[in-house]
């Protein structure tokens, strides 16, 4: 850890965050670009409609696949270096893979490196491989975290709470029930970011494959950058572009990890509720300090750690899904500095997964609160009562339910409320089931709606 970066991910988080450096470093950002410009040089050496660019044997494919995969910290500095003089960091990584062949037996096909390509070319597939080892490395906390919520929600099916709705007493629900609310919901939008297209395009300055086209009409260049893009990069081609890919699919993804979070904040602040009002305590921490002053306190401090980075992170994704899909006629830079922002987005967001799954392994569930609440609220039994006077055919059920309900000074106890469903006129099995209603048996089909989870 460095305590004097610039940035807390660099510093007081750095070891939390660490794997997104893969992913969003400037190492990560050169090592795709020239993972691409290898890609593009291949797959015009096995295109026959460029009879100036032999097809590479085996050994020349491993060697050119050998820049890729031993790229590394020490090679980026290499670029770096190039950069330093050309002051492009797209044509630094070309001279670069130049120096590196320039001895080996594909010397003279070298021009043929960024063939037709624009500095776009190269920069938004690299940004799409870049997002997509990024979704896939965050992945396993979000589905850990969902995977956490699921198993609590098994765990607890049964074990009743009182509902909280607009902060009053409201029908009683199940742990368990609550907490699959949020684990499908978290199910729900993964799904969505699984599904969104990671797109790219390899069309040239203004994406009509105009340099392409001018020296060799008759290769059909749809189809050989479609192979690279798709076959060999793993995303989904966009034919239709202006110098750059217009990122709507990167808005779409960073608007999708924002629900995401979005979702984890309701997480968040909804068990820092519970545990303030002692539905939850926490395991304590040998050593660990809630308060300066005071002794007894055990802080929710994951969660709050947690709800404070996924707001920084949404932030962000907000930014970057409004700005992106904008770019004045076909070009403009501002989506190039916007873009290197993508990597703390991402982190912020891995920062708070990790507290959040760190909280849950401190949560205790306090049954004997969650009883004592319930049985101090019978009036919650208002609503079935009710219920089953209307179905009796009894007039005003409602009222009469509010007008005892609500009688002041008079608290709504066991007894209160048996005394009242004697006196009404209903189906024996009606009543006896009312006369054995609880607060905590009256929660519906909290427990099977878990079982469909």
């Amino acid at each position: 850890m460095s305590i004097d970066a610039l940035c807390p991910l660099d510093g007081r988080y750095e070891s939390k965050v660490n794997a997104l450096k893969a992913c969003f470093s400037e190492v990560a950002l050169i090592k795709a670009r020239v993972q691409v410009e290898i890609e593009w040089f291949k797959a015009m050496s096995a295109e026959v409609g460029i009879p100036e660019l032999r097809e590479f044997t085996g050994f020349e494919i491993d060697t050119l696949n050998a820049i890729v995969e031993n790229f590394d910290l020490v090679e980026a500095q290499e670029v770096k270096n190039l950069e330093a003089t050309t002051n492009h960091d797209v044509k630094a990584v070309e001279y670069y893979i130049k120096n590196k062949l320039k001895d080996s037996s594909m010397a003279k096909e070298l021009e043929f490196i960024h063939f037709g390509c624009t500095s776009e070319d190269i920069n938004n597939l690299s940004h799409a491989i870049m997002l997509k080892n990024g979704v896939a490395t965050i992945k396993n906390d979000q589905e850990e975290i969902i995977a956490f919520l699921s198993n609590f929600a098994e765990n607890y099916k049964n074990v009743a709470i009182l509902s909280r709705t607009h902060g009053q007493t409201a029908s009683p629900s199940t742990i368990g029930k609550e907490f699959a609310v949020f684990a499908n919901r978290l199910h729900r939008q993964s799904q969505q970011i699984a599904n969104i297209l990671l797109l790219g395009k390899m069309n040239g300055a203004v994406g009509n494959f105009n340099a392409h086209m001018s020296a060799y009409p008759d290769v059909d260049w749809v189809e050989l950058s479609r192979k690279v893009i798709e076959d060999q990069l793993g995303l989904t081609q966009n034919l239709f572009t202006i110098q750059i890919e217009p990122h709507d699919y990167m808005a779409e993804l960073f608007d999708a990890m924002a629900r995401w979070n979005t979702i984890l904040i309701d997480i968040d602040r909804d068990i820092w509720t519970y545990i303030s009002m002692a539905y939850f305590g926490q395991k304590t921490v040998a050593g660990e300090v809630g308060s300066s002053t005071m002794p007894h306190k055990v802080n929710p401090i994951d969660f709050e750690n947690s709800e404070g980075n996924l707001g920084l992170a949404n932030a962000l994704f907000s930014h970057l899904s409004a700005k992106l899909p904008i770019s004045r006629l076909q070009r403009d830079l501002t989506d190039s500095t916007v873009l290197r922002n993508m990597g703390v987005a991402f982190g912020y967001s891995l920062l708070a997964y990790k507290s959040t799954l760190k909280g849950f392994g401190k949560l205790l569930v306090r049954e004997d609160k969650l009883a004592e609440d319930l049985d101090n609220a019978w009036e919650v039994l208002a609503e079935p009562i009710q219920t089953v006077m209307r179905k009796a055919g009894i007039e005003e059920p409602y009222e009469k339910l509010k007008a005892l309900t609500r009688k002041g000074g008079k608290s709504m106890s066991k007894e209160v409320m048996q005394e009242f469903i004697q006196t009404l006129d209903l189906d024996p099995k009606d009543k006896e089931y009312l006369m054995n209603l609880t607060p905590g048996t009256y929660t519906g089909i909290a427990d099977k709606i878990v079982d469909m989870l």
